[in-house]
């Protein structure tokens, strides 16, 4: 008996604590998500199984100096993977829909409106103004790009921050629909969208090139975001580095998915995570994709109101960055009440400009509160 007792003295049995077993079972829903209900089942695996394994009693975790867990972490307080998952994108981005019909940018600008209304909403809420601009991107739903900034502006919110954003984007068929059927008329969502022009390979090549200038001039602290994302889609583009952007949309971006997922996961310890500032990120950031989601569809809105070809309303709420799952959305929404109606392809020129706009207006913030 006492082997016995000694043995189980140095299992986990008996050192569980009340908070990280909550956060455990945090974890098990999320993975449960991924796997039963597919919610971005590449995000919400790891991320999931990394709570649990974060929230182990003697786990050695990510807070740990030179623990392996705490060298995978560094990639994210470093903010290496953001730049990383964005050369992917880039990579696997097709910016036709976008360049083809131009007007459809101001979408994905609009949709951004989320960010700074959640920056306010923040600051009201008492968290610092630095504090409030790191939480507030997570409107623009965009996981790497939220990572990116709070490890500027607030590292001790890196955790909540991140969990927040990819949690929404994971949630994005289940919050989406809701407000766009509250937004838009029947009438709205049955128009159909001319099939977009046929842009050259030119243009696409082109494309990187000048709208990494142009976004960099405005937004110079989101230059590495903005260029690892353009510098993907160029070797996408260009015809001549296949290899190159095969390797970037594929085995580049799905091993920096796992490590990412898995870091910001175990991240999650009881101790640093269940706290009264968590939960309240929490809640600003269904504010945040909220207000996004509804920015687009009411821009789109008053866009029709001085177009003489109406655009579906409904695409406006894919200027969140949640690429491509908004996009779908869209699609599955407008499918519901007209089966002939195709709005995958329109709704991804707002889609990918909310990852450009994102990013900028990230950089903007590092710029005004990050000096």
């Amino acid at each position: 008996m006492p082997e016995l007792l000694s043995f189980i003295s140095t299992t986990a049995v008996g050192h569980f604590e009340y908070r990280a077993v909550i956060m455990i079972v945090v974890g098990l829903v999320f993975v449960y998500l991924g796997v039963s209900k597919h919610y971005e089942p590449l995000l919400l695996v790891p991320i999931g199984f990394g709570i649990v394994l974060g929230n182990m009693p003697g786990a050695i975790g990510v807070y740990i100096d030179n623990s392996v867990m705490n060298i995978i972490y560094f990639g994210v307080k470093s903010g290496l993977y953001p730049p990383l998952i964005f050369l992917g994108i880039g990579a696997m981005t097709d910016f036709s829909t976008l360049i083809a019909n131009p007007k459809l940018i101001l979408l994905g600008a609009a949709a951004q409106f989320g960010i700074f209304a959640t920056l306010f909403g923040a600051y009201l809420l008492g968290f610092s103004i630095v504090e409030a601009g790191a939480i507030g991107i997570i409107g623009g739903a965009d996981g790497p790009t939220s990572i990116f900034l709070a490890t500027k502006l607030a590292p001790d919110l890196l955790g909540a921050i991140a969990i927040a954003a990819y949690s929404y984007m994971a949630l994005v068929p289940v919050i989406q629909p809701p407000i766009i059927r509250l937004l838009t008329t029947k009438k709205e969502r049955l128009i159909h969208m001319k099939t977009p022009r046929v842009v050259s390979k030119r243009a696409k090549i082109l494309f990187p090139i000048i709208g990494f200038v142009a976004t960099v001039t405005i937004a110079p602290g989101a230059s590495i975001l903005l260029g690892m994302l353009f510098f993907g889609n160029l070797l996408k583009e260009s015809g001549v580095t296949e290899r190159l952007a095969e390797s970037a949309r594929h085995a580049l971006i799905d091993i920096v998915t796992i490590l990412l997922g898995l870091a910001v996961g175990a991240s999650t310890q009881a101790e640093y995570f269940l706290t009264p500032a968590s939960i309240k990120i929490f809640v600003l950031g269904a504010f945040a994709f909220a207000v996004a989601t509804a920015a687009g569809v009411l821009f789109a809105k008053l866009m029709n109101l001085f177009l003489k070809t109406k655009i579906n309303p409904m695409i406006g709420a894919a200027g969140v960055s949640a690429v491509p799952d908004s996009a779908r959305v869209v699609h599955q929404v407008g499918q519901r009440y007209d089966p002939k109606n195709f709005l995958l392809m329109h709704a991804m020129a707002p889609n990918v400009a909310g990852v450009i706009g994102s990013a900028v207006a990230a950089g903007v913030l590092l710029g005004i509160l990050g000096g």
